[in-house]
């Protein structure tokens, strides 16, 4: 991108030097957040006490082995597809596991055995991705034509779809790719057509949860999530949405998702705020001043990647809010040091958690890859 080359190349830099360390402190891990000592913890870890969805089973572990790969892109060196290749193994045991996997596949084996099939060849990785893509599609449910979110929690979640299943998307668009068998794209297509439909709002906000009834497929309601409430604007959702429909559109051309993702992205662009500091939702009260740091990176990545599939004289301004959400993070909420392993600070999990502005390690796959793609290199993982 014009003009910001100078910028962009610093980053990168400051990216490189601290991965470089963080990479071989944390190679043998599956980290997903820091702890008071700005030390990763390690969601492989046997000896820990996790739910049947935690551990080895999170939902975010893939994204390590994803920097990983960006890294590998970025510098061709090795050893960083070696440590991408220690969470790619270790995931493997899920699917003997079996009980604790969910709709979050996608997000645990594209940017893992996805990424290593094609950045690689590896045949191993192909075997791993396709298994994936089979266990996601049978979660689909026919008659609402939806993806059903989580297993069975303390609420009746059997017919609840949740946002961010708009990424895991990707991994079926790549098996039928890869398999040339149409299921998996149709399951994807039928999913992110009800999304379309009974997620995004006419202003272009986005639901979090909508619950439809199992047995007939009808809507019953929405739920706030992990918003501020019912009718709210997550903004981490926002990014899930903008970002999602505008790789649905990458693998499919329906133009109907390419403008899904615009009206997302407008509506994001009319509510950021002067400072590029995302809030947890955009409709949050004005205190406490809760942000998500990992919320406007999914954003400024999504913006970017949608401006690549837009008219040229169309790009500037969603390519200039990217920046200034990214220029936020370098500046404000970015720790290049080695006190700590993570890269992005003050992301929240959730609005109405107890806890905010911690570190999450997608933030900073999000934040790595939409700062290679200001720099316009790299191949797009999903």
């Amino acid at each position: 991108m014009n003009g910001h080359e100078e910028w962009t190349d610093a980053v990168i830099a400051k990216i490189r030097q601290k991965m470089e360390w963080v990479s071989e402190k944390n190679r043998e891990k599956i980290p997903y957040r820091t702890d008071g000592n700005g030390d990763y913890d390690d969601r492989s870890d046997a000896s820990g006490q996790w739910r049947m969805d935690d551990g080895l089973n999170w939902w975010t572990n893939g994204f390590w082995g994803g920097i990983m790969w960006l890294l590998y892109q970025d510098t061709g060196e090795q050893r960083y597809a070696d440590i991408a290749r220690v969470s790619e193994r270790k995931l493997e045991q899920c699917f003997a596991d079996f009980y604790g996997l969910h709709h979050d596949v996608g997000f645990m084996f594209v940017p893992t055995a996805v990424a290593d099939y094609k950045l690689t060849g590896n045949p191993d990785s192909r075997r791993i991705a396709l298994h994936a893509a089979t266990l996601l599609a049978g979660r689909f449910n026919p008659v609402g034509k939806f993806i059903r979110a989580w297993n069975d929690l303390e609420e009746d979640t059997r017919g609840w779809a949740i946002i961010d299943c708009m990424f895991n998307l990707s991994l079926l668009y790549w098996a039928s790719e890869e398999s040339k068998d149409p299921r998996f794209r149709q399951i994807a297509m039928l999913h992110a057509d009800t999304v379309r439909k009974n997620f995004v709002r006419p202003d272009g906000s986005v639901c979090h949860i909508v619950e439809f009834d199992p047995e007939t497929g009808e809507m019953v309601k929405s739920h706030g999530g992990q918003g501020c409430g019912e009718g709210s604007a997550w903004t981490r959702g926002q990014g899930w949405a903008l970002y999602g429909f505008v790789i649905s559109y990458i693998h499919t051309g329906k133009q109907e998702y390419l403008d899904t993702a615009k009206r997302v992205a407008d509506y994001c662009l009319a509510n950021i705020p002067e400072s590029g500091i995302i809030p947890v939702d955009f409709r949050q009260p004005t205190e406490p001043a809760y942000e998500d740091s990992c919320g406007a990176c999914v954003i400024a990545g999504g913006l970017l990647e949608l401006a690549r599939h837009l008219p040229e004289e169309q790009r500037g301004r969603y390519e200039d809010a990217a920046v200034k959400i990214l220029r936020a993070i370098a500046d404000a909420r970015a720790d290049f040091g080695r006190g700590c392993d993570a890269i992005v600070q003050n992301c929240s999990a959730a609005y109405h958690s107890p806890e905010h502005h911690f570190t999450m390690s997608y933030a900073d796959y999000y934040f790595i890859e939409a700062m290679y793609k200001v720099k316009g290199v790299g191949r797009l993982l999903w």
